[in-house]
């Protein structure tokens, strides 16, 4: 186990993370892992309205194959995925969600 999933374990025994299920559009088995999750709220249009821009963070060993298109559900409220990237040395993924 890598420093960054020993961060992620360690943060899930304690209850920060939430629990986020993938069922793969290609077919394959589902996945179930602790993810980091944001959903800060960005001023748009000079301030006159909020936008919430809603994240989620996990190690690049879990959930390999997410991209784009593809739709987790985290405690029960399913997200469509609209980027994956790779942070840092690439150990770490953040990928941008939409509510459905």
């Amino acid at each position: 186990m890598g420093i960054v999933e020993a961060i992620y374990q360690a943060a899930a025994n304690a209850g920060l993370l939430k629990r986020c299920t993938w069922h793969p559009s290609d077919g394959g088995p589902p996945q179930s892992h602790s993810v980091g999750l944001r959903a800060p709220d960005e001023s748009l249009l000079d301030n006159l309205t909020l936008s919430r821009e809603t994240t989620m963070s996990y190690p690049s060993t879990l959930f390999e194959g997410l991209a784009a298109g593809e739709v987790v559900e985290i405690e029960g409220q399913r997200f469509l995925v609209r980027e994956v990237c790779a942070i840092g040395d690439g150990r770490e993924m953040h990928a941008k969600l939409t509510r459905l």
